[in-house]
């Protein structure tokens, strides 16, 4: 197996591009004060993009899809991030089985 020496130079950019950005969001946070409207608002960023990036699946597909879309965003108001995909993964797992879709 070889590696391309431009693929392995871009893959190692963007792991160091997102190492940064997460240790300078840590360092800077410390410099900043968040009232409670700021933090239910950052509380609230994974799940919208979530939806973000599963809606327009909803929206083009079957209805096993369409109703695992659903159920992911009434899970994701009430628990974890993890919970609300995992929810999502089976349903349309159990309603593809179901509708033979």
């Amino acid at each position: 197996m070889t590696v391309d020496p431009h693929t392995f130079l871009a893959i190692l950019a963007m792991a160091i591009a997102t190492i940064a950005t997460r240790i300078g969001g840590l360092v800077l946070i410390r410099f900043v004060t968040i009232g409670e409207t700021q933090r239910r608002a950052l509380e609230a960023i994974p799940p919208a993009v979530l939806m973000a990036v599963i809606a327009p699946t909803a929206l083009v597909t079957g209805p096993a899809e369409t109703i695992a879309t659903v159920v992911t965003a009434l899970v994701a108001m009430r628990l974890p991030l993890l919970a609300a995909v995992a929810a999502g993964v089976v349903t349309v797992a159990i309603l593809r089985m179901v509708l033979g879709a």
